[in-house]
C-alpha cells in the first residue's frame, strides 16, 4: 500500500477492492461524532484490503428520490488499516446527499463507489522527516485526520502541529481521539480554536477565528513546515492569503476542496516566465479557424445550448446559465457524470469514471467535448 512512507504491506492471501469488477460497499457502522457529523464505516461484501493513500476521497453513488446523484468524500481512516474504510459527513441544510446518508443509511445497507482518487496527499518519499502543519476548519478535518492516523498507526517520527477551527467546543471532530493521541505520541501537537464558548465556559483552547498571531502561538516554526489546508472556501482564503502575506514558502502549501474550479487551486506556484529570444522574423500568422458548434440537448430539462467544438459541455452550460451537478472540474471526481444519450464527444478524463460506464454510454461532462449534436440525459 503506497501512503507516501513506501509500501504497507498485510492481508496475505486476500485481494484488493477493485470498483472495476464489484463497486458495491456494505455500511458497518455508523458513528456519531458531533451532533451534525457521523462517521460511516465501510468494507466490501467479501473480504478484501482498501488501498489508498492518506488524503483521497471517494466518490459516491447513490439513488436518492429516483434519481443517480455522485458525491465525493474524503476517506477518514487510517491507511494502515486496510481492512475497512470510513468517511466523515456533516450534514448541510438542505443538502439532499449528506441529509440523506444521515436519515437513511445504516449497518446492512449497500451503495457504490469509485475510487480512491485524489493528489490531496503526502509526498511519495522523505515524509518521515518532514515538519508539518495540518490546519483544518469544520468537515475540512478529514484529510488531516486520516493523514494523522496513519503517521500514528505506523509510529513514524514525524512532526505534526495538528490545528482545527470550529464553531464551538461541542463541534470540535475527532477531539477526545486527537487529544488522546496527542499524550501518546512526543512530536504531535494538537490545537483547537472555536469562535464561540457556547456549552463550555471553561474551555482550555483558543478561542476566535485563525489569525497569523494565533497561528505563530500554535506553531512557532510556522515557516518551517509544509502545510496542508482544508476547510470551507472563505476560511481556505483567508489562510491562503494570510500565508503569503507573512512571506511563506508557497511551494510547500497544499490546499483541498472539492470545488477546485471555483478556488482556482494550484498546490505550486507557477513557473517563472522565461526570458524572451532574441528577436526573430516572425511569418504571419494564418488566420484562426472557428471550431464547429453543435447542439447539445438535455432531455430531462427540455434546455438545448450551442456548444463549439473547443468547449467542455459543462463550461458551455454554465455560460448558458444551465445548472449541472459538478464538482472537481478536471474529469477527477465523477460529479458531473451522465448519460449520453446520442451523439459523440472526445473525452480526457483524470480516473473519475470507469470503462464499462463509458462501455454504457456514460461521460463526465467537465471533459467532453461535442463532436456532433448531443442528447444527455439531465
Amino acid at each position: 500500500m503506497s501512503t507516501g512512507l513506501g509500501t504497507i504491506t498485510g492481508g496475505a492471501g486476500l485481494p484488493d477492492w477493485n470498483p472495476e469488477l464489484d463497486d458495491v460497499l456494505v455500511c458497518r457502522q455508523v458513528r456519531q461524532e458531533t451532533a451534525d457529523v457521523k462517521t460511516f464505516v465501510f468494507s466490501a461484501r467479501k473480504p478484501c484490503l482498501f488501498r489508498f493513500k492518506p488524503g483521497q476521497f471517494l466518490t459516491l453513488e447513490l439513488s436518492i428520490g429516483g434519481e443517480t446523484i455522485h458525491r465525493s468524500y474524503t476517506i477518514s481512516s487510517s491507511a494502515a488499516r486496510p481492512y475497512r474504510l470510513s468517511i466523515t459527513v456533516k450534514r448541510v441544510p438542505g443538502g439532499p446527499v449528506s441529509n440523506w446518508l444521515h436519515d437513511t443509511l445504516k449497518p446492512g445497507d449497500e451503495i457504490r463507489a469509485v475510487g480512491p482518487m485524489g493528489d490531496f496527499t503526502l509526498p511519495e518519499t522523505g515524509a518521515a522527516s518532514t515538519k508539518y502543519l495540518f490546519l483544518s476548519g469544520g468537515s475540512g478535518i478529514t484529510p488531516s485526520m486520516s493523514m494523522t492516523r496513519t503517521l500514528a498507526d505506523l509510529g513514524e517520527d514525524t512532526d505534526i502541529v495538528f490545528i482545527h477551527a470550529a464553531r464551538s467546543p461541542s463541534d470540535v471532530i475527532f477531539r477526545h481521539e486527537l487529544d488522546l493521541m496527542a499524550r501518546h505520541a512526543q512530536r504531535l501537537r494538537v490545537a483547537h480554536t472555536c469562535e464561540a464558548l457556547t456549552g463550555e465556559p471553561g474551555w482550555p483552547g483558543f478561542t476566535g477565528r485563525v489569525s497569523l498571531a494565533m497561528l505563530q502561538l500554535m506553531a512557532p516554526d510556522l515557516m518551517e513546515r509544509t502545510v496542508y489546508v482544508c476547510g470551507p472556501s472563505p476560511f481556505m482564503a483567508a489562510v491562503r492569503s494570510m500565508l503569503e502575506g507573512a512571506g511563506f514558502d508557497m511551494a510547500r502549501y497544499n490546499q483541498e476542496s472539492f470545488n477546485f474550479e471555483e478556488l482556482g487551486l494550484d498546490a505550486q506556484p507557477s513557473a517563472p516566465e522565461a526570458a524572451p529570444a532574441e528577436a526573430a522574423p516572425v511569418p504571419e500568422a494564418a488566420a484562426p479557424v472557428a471550431a464547429a458548434t453543435f447542439k447539445v440537448a438535455f432531455a430531462k430539462t427540455g434546455k438545448t445550448i450551442d456548444c463549439s467544438a473547443d468547449t467542455t459541455i459543462l463550461d458551455a452550460a454554465r455560460r448558458s446559465g444551465v445548472r449541472l451537478p459538478a464538482s472537481c472540474a478536471r474529469g477527477l471526481c465523477g460529479t458531473c457524470k451522465s448519460k449520453k444519450v446520442s451523439g459523440e464527444v472526445t473525452m480526457k478524463h483524470a480516473g473519475g469514471i470507469r470503462q464499462r460506464e463509458i462501455d454504457q454510454g456514460q461521460i463526465l461532462l467537465c471533459c467532453s467535448k461535442p463532436t456532433s449534436d448531443l442528447v444527455i440525459d439531465r
